[in-house]
């Protein structure tokens, strides 16, 4: 496929070759978001060219409470490190 593409702010005009597939799944994206498809492509030229804006990806539970770990003392000792609690854990039986 070959298109010729018209920048915003100039009358530049180029022309580039996309594989088939590509051309439909990038045009259905941009009618799927209310957009033109040469305002995709500028996007996708800038997100190249000028490097992916800072993207705040989600925190896993650990990382959201790793300030918090060891904060709050209960008064009530680590029971893993008392063998007595430990007798039987994870054999069948056990209670």
């Amino acid at each position: 496929m070959r298109l010729t593409l018209n920048s915003r702010t100039s009358d530049m005009k180029t022309t580039i070759e996309l594989p088939d597939e590509l051309y439909r799944k990038a045009k259905s994206m941009a009618a799927s978001r209310g957009r033109k498809f040469k305002d995709l492509i500028e996007e996708a030229l800038r997100l190249v060219v000028e490097g992916p804006r800072k993207i705040r990806r989600e925190q896993s539970l650990a990382e959201l409470m790793k300030h918090a770990r060891g904060v709050i003392d209960s008064g009530v000792p680590d029971l893993a490190s008392n063998p007595r609690h430990l007798e039987g854990f994870g054999h069948p039986g056990s209670e």
